[in-house]
């Protein structure tokens, strides 16, 4: 069945703990982890422990005790098929997948009602896992009628075998509340893929906007640039009929401080439009720590701007931050937790630094060596004036990395609105 209803989908690279992890509405990756699902759904079969105490209780005869271990056997087949397609990606609405989780809901409806009403009241507590699988198959606008519609039947078969009222209260409480804690669980499992899929929106916009800006940029600097390299070649070619020499090499010289300039603005733009900015790194960093299972607490100065922090010394910490969240999702073995905080220090030379810290609480670097990610991002913010440090967090748990850059110094404002030097 696993092979079925996963034929395509293979476990994910390497032999961290995520492989095992499931994010709760998501599609499972893998076989391992829907086998994981299976196992946390079924510590919920412990309330079948009445239905198998009445069959294992010599109440009924050989006949109807086979019957009813067949259909408590089928019935947790069901159970469990419905839990395996629903985490494999079939959702409620149109479709034969959707046909399809109707028939099991309903199969498992019946064979609480045909069980109750043959072998007795013990067999009532199949409505409790009937309620949450409809409330799970129907769409939203018509799951809690069938949560109510399961607990009314459950109440008639209660009745028809004469189930006393005790019985009765510890039954269709737990048959309602649970379908009706599905239908609200199903509702914020809607809202989250929403919010997933909006965020992929907005990030696929930014990514439009800023090519955008970068054709404008190109546009203005090109178009200038190439008419007056247009102009100037049309003089120097007059010039050279003319038999002026001396004009048509003035227009060379400034044709090629045009192409000169251009070539320089031109990667000048290129430059901004590579260069990774810190509010746009912690956005990255956040979703994919939270495709590893990891929660980012990032201090609300990480994204603001910084007085005296270039362009490019901020361009160096938001690499600093993207190495340290791709070591943390690579080899951040039991992280749970990724903390982001900016801070200014001072050196004796009176210095100032901006400095970023990412730390989480996994087992820690090891003795492992460096690797290049971290070697090159050295180089970067060297480049800068910059300096890494790395190395075990607090209390001797985790990876630290404490990226700094040099701070400008920035001009004080004078009584009066005027700046002092």
């Amino acid at each position: 069945m696993l092979r079925t209803l996963l034929p395509n989908r293979t476990a994910p690279t390497g032999d961290g703990p995520a492989s095992f992890r499931t994010v709760p509405g998501s599609p499972v990756e893998n076989r391992r982890q829907l086998v994981v699902k299976l196992a946390w759904m079924s510590l919920w079969m412990i309330y079948l422990v009445y239905p198998v105490q009445d069959l294992t209780g010599h109440r009924h005869t050989a006949w109807a005790t086979a019957a009813g271990a067949v259909a408590l056997t089928g019935f947790v087949g069901c159970y469990l098929l419905l839990v395996a397609r629903r985490t494999t990606g079939a959702r409620p609405g149109a479709g034969p997948g959707a046909r399809t989780n109707l028939v099991i809901a309903a199969a498992m409806l019946a064979t609480a009602l045909a069980t109750s009403l043959t072998l007795g009241e013990a067999w009532l507590t199949l409505f409790t896992y009937s309620s949450t699988c409809v409330a799970v198959v129907l769409p939203p606008r018509t799951a809690l009628a069938g949560v109510a519609g399961t607990t009314a039947l459950a109440l008639a078969a209660g009745l028809l075998v004469r189930a006393d009222g005790s019985t009765l209260g510890a039954i269709l409480l737990p048959c309602f509340l649970s379908g009706l804690a599905m239908t609200g669980l199903q509702r914020l499992i809607a809202t989250m893929q929403e919010l997933r899929e909006a965020r992929a929106a907005v990030a696929h916009l930014a990514a439009s906007e800023e090519r955008l800006r970068l054709a404008r940029d190109l546009h203005d600097l090109l178009g200038h640039s190439l008419s007056l390299i247009t102009i100037k070649s049309e003089l120097a070619g007059r010039f050279l009929a003319a038999d002026k020499p001396d004009d048509a090499r003035a227009q060379v010289t400034d044709i090629e401080k045009v192409a000169r300039q251009s070539l320089i603005d031109v990667r000048e733009a290129v430059s901004g439009f590579r260069r990774p900015t810190l509010p746009v790194e912690l956005a990255a960093a956040r979703t994919a720590l939270g495709t590893a299972q990891v929660v980012l607490k990032a201090a609300p100065e990480v994204a603001e701007g910084r007085p005296g922090l270039d362009p490019e010394g901020a361009g160096a910490l938001a690499w600093a931050l993207r190495e340290a969240v791709t070591n943390i999702v690579r080899h951040g073995a039991d992280a749970t937790v990724c903390t982001v905080t900016m801070d200014e220090s001072w050196e004796d030379d009176g210095t100032r630094y901006a400095v970023l810290e990412v730390a989480d609480n996994g087992r820690g670097p090891g003795k492992s060596a460096p690797g290049n990610g971290l070697t090159g991002l050295s180089e970067r913010l060297a480049l800068v004036g910059g300096r890494l440090q790395t190395g075990t967090g607090a209390g001797g748990r985790g990876f630290r990395l404490r990226a700094s850059v040099p701070l400008a110094a920035v001009p004080a404002e004078a009584p009066g609105g005027t700046v002092r030097g």
